[in-house]
């Protein structure tokens, strides 16, 4: 990416990720134009240094053409979650996405958001890797805490990256929660976070009732086997740290290189602290 003095276009969802990038960006010299999502952006954006901030709604596709254009917005990238089931719930899509999402075959977040690049590209927005800034953050291979994982988490490991790629072929979720090679949740649209909780429920339950299964839980999160970088990118923060730990899951593998380590070292100072293993292949 260009280093040279010129604007990038943010389209900003919620957590920290796109601060990140807009600090990163402003680092780099770059004027940096927010198109904030009203569902979703933190408020605080509106005084971290972009050069504008824009407010529109999830379902105004037509708004953020016209706002990048009227700005001189050329390249953009996306950074933050979106919630998908936010798509599906009380938003009203504009005439561009609303004819958008007719014509999708499926609605699952490469078929949607590559469709969306598709239409900036066609009005001369180029939508980039939203990591290409943020390179330092990129899991590196290896294991990354001081605890490596033990043997049945090895087991885990092997087992739920099997299913995870299964997952990911269909564009379902990135994310297996396993324990003793049995597969607890898996993730759809409700997130990373809150697939973990949902294992953690499911394992507080079995504690009145007689079980040969493990309690302690391996959660894997992958790329999908052709991940587009420009959006959708597994994240890892502390807060995925901290539920981790409350629903008693001991063990956390991801793919290096392709998942991003949001909040830097405090990710691994968390899990250390929580006696939590990380590893990355």
């Amino acid at each position: 990416m260009s280093t040279a003095k010129q604007k990038l276009g943010l389209i900003a969802g919620n957590g920290r990720f796109p601060f990140l990038v807009l600090d990163a960006a402003r680092a780099q010299g770059m004027d940096v134009v927010v198109a904030a999502i009203k569902e979703e952006t933190f408020p605080e954006i509106e005084s971290h240094g972009a050069t504008s901030v824009h407010w529109m709604s999830l379902g105004e596709l037509s708004k953020l053409i016209e706002t990048f254009k009227k700005e001189g917005v050329d390249r953009a990238v996306m950074a933050g979650q979106v919630k998908h089931k936010q798509i599906f719930s009380s938003i009203r899509p504009d005439w561009r996405l609303a004819k958008l999402l007719f014509a999708l075959r499926t609605r699952n977040a490469d078929a949607l958001l590559g469709a969306v690049a598709k239409v900036l590209a066609d009005e001369g927005i180029v939508l980039e890797n939203s990591t290409s800034l943020l390179e330092p953050l990129l899991a590196k291979h290896g294991v990354l805490t001081r605890r490596a994982p033990d043997e049945q988490e090895e087991k885990n490991i092997r087992y739920g990256r099997d299913v995870a790629r299964r997952l990911g072929e269909f564009d379902i979720g990135q994310t297996v929660v396993v324990a003793e090679c049995a597969c607890v949740a898996v993730e759809a649209m409700e997130g990373t976070d809150a697939t973990i909780e949902r294992a953690g429920r499911i394992m507080s339950s079995l504690e009145s009732v007689a079980s040969t299964l493990s309690r302690c839980l391996t959660v894997v999160k992958v790329a999908k086997p052709d991940q587009d970088m420009r959006f959708d990118v597994p994240v890892v923060g502390v807060k995925t740290i901290e539920v981790m730990h409350k629903g008693g899951a001991t063990c956390l593998a991801i793919d290096s290189g392709k998942c991003l380590l949001l909040d830097g070292a405090a990710v691994i100072e968390a899990a250390d602290a929580a006696s939590i293993s990380i590893v990355a292949h």
